[in-house]
This record gives structure tokens, sequence and C-alpha cells, in this order.
């Protein structure tokens, strides 16, 4: 009978174990409720009475044990536990995701129960089958890291770093996926950024109880993620009471300068290709925080509010920018145990925050010429400030409705601005976008008026800023029935993206032509004096004016994804545990009038797996999984596929224009009938996708070991295949239609009745509405891929993982050694190499002439990674900490423009439009060769080792911590990007290419300060 309440004696003044403070990594981790939770397990004698206690907040809970001695406490809350039965007492900590097996009774002299005095925790999680590692914040604390949440999932095996130039430029890419595939969770509520999947709330760094990073085999309650998933939980109150703060300070003055790169052409004005030397930067963050009991035992808390102030000056060939950053963000947890059997808890977070723009410009052609990169701010253009993030509110409840049976229930909800400028344009954007031709209409003669002219375009100042809101409602439950733990739970997650649309400036467009006194028309009016206008003759000498209105839609786009589970860890015999799971994705993305324009039916995706106890003491583990996962649409692909797009063109004779604001003087007759494209409502969902569209999966086996080899160490190895199965993106090819309709005997096609771009399965057919009679009708029709010529979606990833840990009162290391190969003709959702930012939309499947070539090396193919980080505690007082990261190079591509012989219309006016970004490029002899990807090589092994020393002072009671860390304390700065585009334009071969782009970021010291009471 199992028992719920509170036990006073042990609330305080535990002490805490080396192995619970251990930097270790758990390389099976329990399967709970959005990890938020942990799980403790193991044997006793059986019918024994199994009592756990948490000294934090003086729960305590107990259980008998089962006919054969075993027993499980579930959905425990993370943090330090007692365990007693029969006189013996354990002491372990639980930790996000994991479970910890407790051995009662004798002890092995191998050690795998671990046993010291009377605590005994065991490394090795036998009741789980998943990858993942977990850090606390202890750990943290101790390591020469980041203080930010990806810094800190790199640290796990099986992790690289993405391209800088996505996202952050400090995302992680986990199992050859690329950056944008990816799932983030705060106390169990996702906070991924499902607009482009490329970021995720933020949180004070200081709040961050335990990190959880998930990198293959997660169980079949967590989907909508193809590379990993990072699971934080938050710091919660206890019994005792403590406040603190810290301080951290990262000076310019601590940093070495970045490298610049020198031009190679020349003849450029500009000596420098990349100017970085110059740039400054410095960082202050600081925090406090309080936690304690509201009421003892019953209602606790934990607060902290973070302040910042960054600054930073880029400058650039003849414009500069200062930014600054000095706004808050704070943290609320709330944790209250109604009674014995029932837990409410609330988390609130905010952080909102705004960073200020200072640009300015400078003249390259004051004091004699050729001022460029001078290195200080001198002109100011404007002053403006980006508003990005919200707030987030999450309610839990949790509920042990009897000794084998819980059920929890959370809704959470979050808000994020994308981006908000204000103000929402700058100076100028008021006034109309005007320039004048001369004598010939394709060269641009001077803007008029007050816009500068780099102003075209400005959000609608009716509608609101993008903004994201999520909701989101789940409710778990989980049954221990003998040998079977089933767990079973539903979701449903509202993701709405508002997206403010674009009008010109000033409301209008217009330009300005005069006919030439010697023009000869063209078109119907072939031959004769003059200029053919919007199908009207223009006299020679005549000035016109065509002004243009564009409107593209302000509206929100909704995801509305849900999920059902279900799984059971079976306890086949003492030393065998089969996990049998499935989960049911169901995946909508509706345009801006409401209507699924993507839509799928309930997916099936079933997770196996096993953990072998093959020693039977707990101290050699085999363990493998084999599943299935989804990933849903991102919210950005509704906006660009399915937003509308209207635009009027009108012609009017003119006698001049005003120079003050660019608007015509003396409008006169009108030139033609005004030309109207677009429309104001979103396109028909059959005509942006096919209809027979299926969503993103990919399939992966992991086969591990584990092994315990002393009472300290403890090594293993993982091997891990994934395979996309099926992609998604777009393609903008009309000629394909043609040549189908042709074939098909449809003379009358009408060509324009096919969308510019449309998303499809690479490889499969296609399903859309078009019109094939030309009578203004469309219809269903099915386009063979064949006609395409696409190659199915293809990304594989092999990898062998070594990883090893040691735990110890005074040292702590741990590392992994990973040889992976990533292969396949895309990087994933995202284009690194391009920096193309648009889940499901980049260019890769645009055309086939795009695809060849493609299938190598993918972006983030890194063969190597080393990675070796630990603690030495000298004395009470000292500590030092290192962080060592050996990596090889990434692919090294040849990117050119796409060949155009032999491509008909439309598709050739289409492709022309496109820079050098296919795999073609020319010869020295100019002759244009396809290359394949990755075949130039690869950039440099880097290696990078960071840093830190602290002290704690006797004298402060341990409380007061100083500590300095240097960041690639040797200064390396290896090429870690070349300039892969071959082609200054479609017929110049560019004398930069190769040429270095980016390098290790410099040397850097960070000073912190930091008090715990």
């Amino acid at each position: 009978m199992a028992t719920f309440g509170v036990h006073r004696a042990l609330s305080r003044n535990v002490k805490r174990t080396a192995l619970s403070l251990a930097l270790g990594v758990c390389v099976a981790g329990g399967v709970q409720a959005q990890s938020a939770v942990g799980s403790i397990f193991g044997s006793g004698q059986p019918g024994a009475t199994i009592v756990i206690t948490s000294p934090q907040t003086g729960l305590s809970r107990s259980i008998s044990a089962a006919a054969d001695g075993r027993f499980t406490f579930t959905q425990l809350p993370t943090g330090r536990y007692v365990i007693t039965s029969d006189g013996q007492t354990r002491e372990v900590e639980v930790k996000v995701g994991s479970g910890v097996q407790v051995q009662f009774g004798a002890t092995t002299d191998l050690g795998a129960v671990n046993v010291q005095g009377a605590r005994a925790l065991n490394p090795i999680d036998l009741s789980s089958v998943e990858s993942t590692s977990v850090f606390t914040s202890d750990q943290l604390i101790s390591l020469p890291v980041a203080s930010d949440v990806s810094s800190v999932a790199l640290l796990a095996p099986g992790t690289v770093r993405g391209d800088s130039g996505m996202g952050s430029g400090n995302l992680a890419s986990f199992g050859g996926a690329s950056v944008a595939e990816n799932g983030y969770y705060i106390n169990g509520f996702d906070v991924t950024n499902v607009r482009t999947f490329l970021s995720f709330a933020d949180l004070p760094f200081q709040g961050i109880a335990q990190l959880q990073v998930k990198t293959g085999g997660y169980g079949a309650e967590y989907g909508r993620s193809l590379g990993g998933i990072v699971s934080i939980v938050t710091k919660a109150g206890s019994n005792d009471w403590h406040y603190g703060g810290s301080v951290e300070w990262t000076p310019d003055w601590g940093r070495e300068p970045g490298k610049d790169v020198r031009e190679r052409d020349p003849d450029a004005a500009d000596p420098l290709y990349v100017y970085r030397s110059d740039n400054a930067s410095s960082s202050t963050v600081y925090s406090a925080y309080a936690s304690g009991p509201l009421i003892r035992d019953r209602l606790f808390f934990f607060a902290i509010a973070e302040g910042r102030r960054n600054t930073g000056d880029s400058f650039g060939a003849l414009t500069s920018q200062r930014t600054s950053n000095t706004s808050p963000q704070g943290l609320l947890k709330l944790d209250w145990y109604i009674n014995d059997s029932n837990l409410l808890e609330f988390t609130g977070l905010y952080n909102q925050y705004r960073t200020r723009y200072n640009t300015y410009e400078y003249d390259p052609t004051a004091d004699g010429g050729n001022r460029y990169n001078i290195g200080r701010h001198e002109a100011p253009i404007e002053q403006y400030e980006i508003e990005n993030g919200g707030r987030i509110g999450i309610l839990k409840y949790t509920g042990y409705v009897t000794d084998t049976f819980t059920l929890s229930a959370q809704y959470g909800y979050l808000s994020n601005l994308i981006s908000s400028r204000l103000p929402a344009a700058g100076p100028g954007s008021e006034c109309p976008w005007a320039y004048s031709f001369g004598l010939t209409t394709s060269v641009l003669d001077r803007y008029i008026g007050c816009n500068p002219g780099t102003i075209s375009t400005i959000p609608d100042q009716d509608a609101a800023p993008d903004e994201d809101v999520r909701k989101a409602f789940r409710v778990d439950a989980e049954w221990v029935l003998g040998d079977h733990r089933l767990r079973f739970g539903v979701d449903r997650d509202t993701y709405d993206s508002s997206h403010r649309g674009q009008t010109y400036a000033g409301g209008i467009n217009w330009a300005y032509y005069r006919v030439p006194t010697n023009a000869v028309a063209t078109g119907a009016f072939a031959g004769r004096p003059g200029r053919t206008v919007n199908g009207e003759l223009v006299a020679p000498g005549s000035l016109y004016a065509r002004s243009r209105y564009l409107e593209t839609s302000s509206s929100s786009y909704e995801n509305i994804n849900s999920a059902f589970y279900v799984e059971d860890n079976w306890q086949v015999t003492d030393t065998l545990l089969a996990y049998i799971g499935l989960r049911g994705e169901k995946f909508e993305s509706r345009n801006g009038d409401g209507i699924a324009w993507v839509e799928s039916d309930f997916e099936v995706a079933p997770r196996l797996g096993f953990s072998w106890d093959v020693s039977g003491d707990a101290s050699f583990k085999l363990f493998g999984t084999l599943g299935r996962y989804y990933i849903p649409v991102a919210t950005n692909s509704s906006i660009r596929a399915t937003g509308s797009e209207y635009r009027e063109n009108t012609w009017y004779y003119a006698t001049g224009w005003n120079e003050a604001d660019g608007r015509p003087l003396g409008q006169g007759a009108q030139i033609g009938d005004t030309q109207i494209n677009g429309s104001r409502s979103a396109p028909n969902p059959a005509s942006v996708a096919s209809t027979n569209l299926s969503p993103m999966y990919q399939d992966e086996l992991i086969l591990g070991t584990q092994v315990q080899l002393t009472d300290r160490w403890m090594a293993g190895a993982r091997l891990t295949r994934r395979e996309v199965k099926s992609g998604m993106d777009d393609t903008c090819t009309t000629n394909a239609w043609i040549d189908w309709a042709a074939d098909n005997g449809y003379d009358d096609f009408d060509p324009a009745s096919v969308p510019g771009c449309y998303f499809l399965n690479p490889g499969s057919d296609v399903t859309l509405n078009v019109d094939l009679d030309g009578d203004g009708t469309v219809e269903l029709a099915t386009l063979p891929a064949s006609y395409l010529g696409l190659p199915e979606y293809q990304r594989t990833y092999t990898a062998l993982e070594l990883f090893w840990e040691r735990t110890g009162e005074r040292f702590n290391l741990q590392g992994s050694y990973t040889f992976a190969r990533t292969r396949g003709n895309v990087e994933g959702y995202v284009n690194s190499t391009l920096e193309q930012e648009d889940p499901g939309l980049t260019q890769d499947f645009d055309h086939r002439l795009f695809t060849d070539g493609t299938y190598g090396p993918t972006p983030n193919d890194r063969q190597h990674t080393l990675k070796l980080f630990g603690a030495y505690t000298f004395t009470p007082e000292w500590q030092l900490g290192g962080n060592l990261l050996v990596q090889s190079g990434r692919p090294i591509n040849c990117q050119g423009y796409i060949p155009l012989e032999g491509i008909a219309q439309p598709d050739a006016g289409t492709l022309s439009s496109y820079s050098g970004s296919s795999f073609y490029c020319l010869d020295d002899d100019g002759t244009r060769e396809l290359h394949q990807r990755g075949d130039q090589g690869r950039t440099p092994w880097t290696w990078t080792f960071d840093l830190s020393a602290a002290y704690v002072p006797d004298w402060a009671d341990n409380r007061l911590r100083f500590k300095l860390d240097v960041f690639n304390l040797f200064n390396n700065d290896k090429v870690t990007e070349y300039n892969e585009f071959k082609e200054a334009s479609r017929d110049v071969i560019s004398r930069n290419y190769l040429n270095d782009v980016n390098y290790q970021s410099p040397r850097a010291l960070r000073l912190t300060v930091r008090y715990d009471y």
C-alpha cells in the first residue's frame, strides 16, 4: 500500500554524495512525461517497505516491494532523495528523464550499487532504452562553458555546431539533421519556435536546475523532431530559504581582435574582403534569486531576475553599427503539494527584450579619398529598436491516484514577438519610393523626393507586429501492472503565427520615363515613331509615369498538431527490459483564411527497444532502439506559400515631378488599362501543395553498450543509423506541366494556371489544380514524377560513438569520440551553404538542375569529433575546469550559376533570376562543369581548449565563488568557412572563390562572481 506524506525529520541538512555532483552522462535515460521528472527503481527484500523522502521539500512516499523484490517510484520531481528499507539507507539524485537504480541487501564486489557509507547510486540506468545526457547546475558551474542552452547541448555526444549564419549562429545539429529539426522544452512544455524551428524560448541561465539532451532513441511521448531534444527543468523552492546572485562580465579588453580577410581582386576599391578587427563587444549579465517555503512542507517558490548590459560595435567598409541591450528576464516557479497525493506546479517566464541599433556612415572620398574600414562611428543614419520574446505560463497537475496509477495534465501558453521594429520603418519611409530613368528604360537615373531610395517597402501600418502564440494541452498517465509499466497520453498543440504584410513606402511607387526623340516603337506599333507603353503608342519626347501599388496580406497562420501515444516498459525477465511504443501524429497547417492547405491523417510512428543487464548486477548493459520520427510543417511555409499578394500597375502622362516627395506634377491621362495581378484572397490549397503530400519522417536504429569498469569509471559505445524516408520541399517549374499536357493531348492547357512554386515530396507524383482546357476552370491533375526529374529526398547518418566517464570526490572527467558520416542530396529543412532559413522552402528542389551533383557529404558532416571536459578540485578552495574540442572540417563545395542552354520558357526566365547557387561552375576556359557536393575538400581540423579557475574562500563559508573562464585559451584561429561561390556573375569567375570567410572565435575572458546562501 503506497502512501504519500510528509517526512519532516529529514527535511534539511542531508549532505550530497560525490556521485550526485559528478559530471555524469546517463547514456540511457528514463522515459518520463515530457522529461520534466525522473524515477527511482531497484530491488530489496520481497514485501519490504521502501520509503523515499525528499530532504528539500519533506515529501515522502512508501511502497511495498513485489514478490520478486522489485519496486518503482515514478513521476518524481528532480532533486535529492533518501531511500530507506529494513534499516538500510541510500541517497540518490534524480535527474530529468532518467531512472536511478537502488539495491538493498548484499552489495556486489564490483560496486554496481556503488555504496559509499550509507549512500548508493548506480550511473547505469537499466530502466529505459533512450540515448540521453543530463547536466546539472552544479556540473555547469564547474565547467568553462558559455551560459546558453546550445553550448551545453553541444557537450553531448553526437552533436556538432551548425553553420554560424543560421539562427543565433550557435545552434546544434543532432545526428546529422539540420539545425532546424530539434525540439526544446521547459518543464515539459514545448518552447520550440515552429515558425522556423531555428530558435526557442530563452530563460535566465542561472534558473536552470537540470538540462537533458536526447540525441536519439527517445520514447513515444516525443515527436515533431528528427534531430534531438533539449529538455530543461528549472530550479524550485524547498523548505530551506536560499538567496543569492551572480555577475558575469565578458569585457572587450579580454577579447582578442577578429581576423580580417584581404580582398583578392587588385582592382577592388576596398582592400578588405572581410573586416572585423575593429569590432568590439562587451557583456555583463547579473542575476538575483530567492527561494523557500511560502507554507512549510506545502507551498514553495523560486524566483530569479536576470538583467543584462550588452554592447557591440561592428564596422563595415562604409557603414558601422552600435548595438545595446539592457532588457531583463524573469522566472517564477511555484510548487503546491495540495495534499498527500496531489501536486500543482506553475512556471512563469518573462523574456521580452529590446535591442537598440544606431547606424552610421562615412564618406570614402573625404581626406583624400579611399577611406574604407576606418573603424569608428561617424555620421549617424538612424536609431531604432528591435523587440523580441514574450511570456510563458505553464500549469501542471500531477495526481498519484493509487499505488500504481499516476495521472498528469499540463496546459501551457507562449507568446513571442518576432523582430518587431520600433519605429516600423526608417526615416523617409513615409515618402513614396520614386525614381527616374534615363533615355532607356533599363538605366536608373536617380532617386527622387524624400525617400532615400533604400526603402522600397514598409510593414502594413494597420497590422500588429509579427507574433507567435502557442497554446498546448497534454494528459499523461502511468500504470504499473506487475512486470509492465504502461504509459499513455494525448496532446494538442496550436501554434498561431501572425504575419505583417508589406506595402510600398509612402503607399505607392512612382517611376518616370521619357521617350527618346528618335525612338521607334515595337510590338503592335512596330516601326512607328515613339514607344509602345501598356498597349498604346506614346510619342517621342513624352514624359510618362508608372505607378505601382502593392499589398501583401497581413494575416495569421495556424498549425494544429495533435498526437496520442502508448508505451510499455516490460520487464520480461530479471535482466531483460523490452520497450514497445506507438505514437500517432496528426498535422494540420492552415492558411490566412483558416483553411487547411497541408493536412495528414494520424501517421503511425512505432518505437521499439530493449535493455539487457548482461551481468545481472547492473554493471554491463546492452541496449537498442528502432523508431520512426515525424516533423511538422513550419508556419513560415504557410506564410510564404499561402499568403496573398495584390498588385496594380497604372501608366499616366506627366509634365514633371515634385522634387520634395517624388509625386507627379500635372498628372495627365491614363495610358491603357490598369494592370491587376494577384489576389487579396489566399490561393486554393490545391494550387500550392500536392494533394497527396506526405509529412517528412525519418527511421532510426541504435545499438549500444554501457559498462561500469570500476567504482569510478564507466564507458560505453553506441552505433546509430538514421535515414530520412520521406522529405518535403517546394519546386518551381512550369515546363514539366507543359510537356505533360502536350504528351496527353491537352492542347489548350494554360501554363499560367501553374503556381510559381508548389510543395511536393521530391521523387513522387504531384497532384494540383490546373487549367487543362484553357477555359479558366481549374481541376485536379496528376503530374508523374518522371516529368519533374527530381530525385527522392535522401539523407543518411551513420555514427559510432565511444563515451566514458570518471567520477570522484575531487576529479570528474567525461568525454566522447564520434566517427560519423552524413550523406545525402539535401541538408534538411534548411540550407546552410546558402544560409536559407526557410524550412521546407529552400531552393534544393526548385528545379531538377539544382539537384544535379547534390549527393555527397552534407554541411553538418564532421567525420571526427573528440570531446573531453571535467573539473579537478585541488583544495576545498581551488578548482580547475577544462573543456577540449577536437574536430575535423566540414565539406567545401563549388557553387555557380545554373546552365540555361536548352531550357525553354517560362522556366528559363525563372531560372535566370537565381544567383550562382547550383553545383555547376565555370572552369578557367569558360566551360560550365558539373561538380559534386563536397568535392573541393574540407576545412582544416580545429581544436579549442577552454579553461576555468575558481576560488571559493573558506572565510565566506563556501558561499562566495570567484571564477575566471578563458575560452579558446591558445587563441587558435583556423579557417572554419570558405567562400564557396565561384562566380561573381554568370560569366565571370570570382577572384575571392575559396577565400577565407570565418575563423575560430578568438580568445575571450569571462569573470564571474557568485554568492549563494
